[in-house]
């Protein structure tokens, strides 16, 4: 496969970016080679500088679930173009995507729209303690909730994939502020709140953590969650940037029947575009400027764009019933996947929630960070470049979760199927 032109465009980058990228895991430092450049992408698949096709299964990292360039998405957002890109001004559109989360998310009746999931968790982070006068959070090793100060101790994603404790930059002061628990672990987070829980203003946690791999909950974990918040005073906040519209139409807390007091959002409620909101109840919500006294702006918050793209991928999903029918492809898919791992004897271990799966290329099953922390870095960069080989493309890091989209065919799945085996049966013949 000839990538030449990608490899001059990432020396080009290095000189002006730093890394090279703009978001750290781009850059294939994890997986070794040089970072692929896009030029478009057309349904389920990516086209890059050198003319190669991919099958995409990181889908701009989840947004994308109804697949590049959708034809509602694409009216949608052509048609508020030719009005305007920004007005930094209300308008209807940010009304009608508030509405729509509201009438979609089971625990929202208010919304704060903002420009990424790190601001929608800042904004959720900074409420909860305005809210309980406590100044201590809760976070889960292994989980990512974006790169503000608070959340970079122990984190998934990039952090994880980097091998790094946390960041340089990140104030002493500021870090104590936020007591670290294993995800999966209740009486851990029991022995906490024993001994701290009148501190404690919030817990934050992927309800389906999205940023070690895909790891679900333990039976008793997010429930265990909500009743010790609730015997606290404290508020428990579900960052479901990855999960909203995406594991059900009203994200893991209706998959799971648990309703958190603050849903951070982003990635598919922007359809593509840059967005994130934090909702709740008006109740709490109100207690945002200018409605109350806690602080929180943003020049393009409520961009007209991107509620656009967003509204048209909600309604989209609705109106053809598309979650409910992809989580089903992504059952069968992994079904036969895992099949074949079995038959064939391969050390790896599989997770799947609705349409986001991951490959763990260890002996034990992966429940937490720790144990995601047993997958073969190496063998999982040596597979993902024999999935490039093949025409599919795949996380350049074994800490990301691998995405379905709704666009995907039978054929297209039978294709990866392949890919996927036959890549693993090179590395561990």
């Amino acid at each position: 496969m000839n990538t030449t032109h990608s490899a001059e465009l990432f020396r080009t980058a290095q000189k002006y970016i730093p890394g090279g990228v703009n978001s750290p895991v781009r850059a294939f430092g994890a997986v070794g080679g040089t970072p692929i450049f896009f030029t478009r992408g057309e349904g389920a698949y990516l086209f890059d500088v050198d003319g190669n096709r991919y099958l995409d299964f990181v889908a701009s990292w989840g947004p994308l679930i109804l697949g590049h360039r959708h034809p509602a998405v694409l009216e949608a957002i052509e048609k508020t173009l030719r009005k305007g890109t920004s007005f930094g001004a209300p308008t209807e559109e940010e009304i009608a995507l508030a509405q729509k989360v509201a009438e979609m998310v089971p625990s929202v009746e208010c919304v704060r729209m903002v420009n990424s999931g790190t601001e929608a968790t800042m904004t959720a982070i900074r409420l909860a303690r305005a809210l309980t006068e406590r100044d201590k959070i809760v976070k889960f090793t292994g989980c990512y909730h974006g790169h503000a100060d608070a959340f970079l101790l122990q984190a998934g994603s990039g952090v994880a994939t980097l091998g790094i404790p946390g960041s340089p930059g990140v104030p002493k002061a500021l870090a104590a502020d936020t007591f670290l628990s294993p995800y999966n672990d209740l009486d851990a987070l029991k022995e906490l709140f024993r001994l701290r829980g009148t501190e404690i203003a919030a817990v934050i946690v992927e309800p389906i953590a999205g940023n070690m791999g895909t790891v679900p909950p333990q039976p008793g974990f997010l429930d265990g969650l909500r009743t010790l918040t609730q015997k606290s005073g404290s508020l428990l906040i579900f960052d479901e940037v990855i999960t909203g519209f995406r594991v059900s139409e009203g994200g893991a807390q209706k998959l799971y029947g648990i309703q958190p007091d603050l849903t951070c959002l982003g990635k598919i409620i922007g359809g593509g575009l840059p967005v994130g909101a934090v909702g709740g109840s008006c109740r709490l919500l109100h207690a945002l400027a200018p409605a109350g006294s806690v602080y929180q702006a943003g020049t393009l918050s409520g961009n007209p764009l991107a509620m656009a793209a967003g509204l048209a991928t909600l309604e989209t999903l609705r109106k053809e019933a598309v979650i409910p029918r992809l989580n089903r492809t992504a059952e069968t898919f992994a079904d036969a996947l895992q099949t074949a791992i079995h038959t064939k004897g391969f050390p790896i271990q599989l997770n799947q929630v609705g349409s986001m799966f991951s490959l763990f290329f260890c002996e034990k099953p992966v429940s937490d960070f720790k144990t995601a922390s047993q997958t073969n870095t190496a063998l999982y960069a040596r597979f993902f470049h024999k999935l490039l080989e093949r025409g599919v493309y795949f996380p350049p890091s074994a800490f990301e979760t691998v995405f379905l989209s709704a666009v995907m065919t039978q054929n297209d799945l039978q294709i990866a199927l392949e890919a996927i085996v036959g890549s693993l049966e090179e590395i561990f013949q």
